[in-house]
């Protein structure tokens, strides 16, 4: 067993170190809305995700968001961090979507949480990457917040458990 767990660890860690090097869509920007530094905001409205540098600037991403009736505003915090996860629908999804297997394995083309997600408390929402890198910039999921695959390997290696989320629109 620990032989599959460090050749696993092994996977991961090159998967995570290709995303870092892959071209992005991040950029920092002028950022003075008065979050603390290390605050995540998203813009729903925007469709942008914001990490706050605490400097006058901000580290701005592209996201998708939910889809009109499916989005949530307000406070959340990150409580769980993942690589590669398996992805369960959750049951609003697999009732629009009945074919859906139950499970999809993490790593698999198939899985929509990409290469990375961030939990959020309080919910079933999660920032993550994507299969689907065209959604990014629209409205397209049923409150998860989507990232490019390389932003989200970034945005995981700068945030712990516990930062603070605002959803805005």
């Amino acid at each position: 067993m620990s032989r599959r767990i460090s050749v696993v660890s092994g996977v991961v860690g090159v998967l995570l170190a290709g995303l870092a090097g892959a071209a992005q869509a991040r950029e920092v920007v002028p950022y003075a809305a008065g979050a603390s530094p290390g605050t995540i905001v998203i813009s729903a409205s925007e469709r942008r995700l914001y990490l706050v540098n605490g400097d006058g600037t901000a580290i701005r991403y592209p996201v998708a968001v939910g889809k009109p009736g499916k989005q949530w505003f307000g406070t959340a915090v990150i409580d769980g961090k993942y690589v590669a996860p398996a992805w369960s629908p959750p049951w609003e999804v697999k009732r629009d979507n009945p074919r859906l297997p139950n499970l999809i394995a993490g790593g698999s083309p198939h899985n929509p949480m990409g290469a990375a997600a961030m939990t959020l408390a309080g919910g079933q929402y999660a920032i993550h990457g994507t299969n689907r890198p065209s959604s990014i910039g629209t409205w397209a999921s049923y409150g998860c917040i989507r990232m490019y695959n390389q932003d989200v390997v970034d945005l995981y290696g700068r945030v712990g458990v516990g930062t603070p989320v605002y959803m805005t629109r």
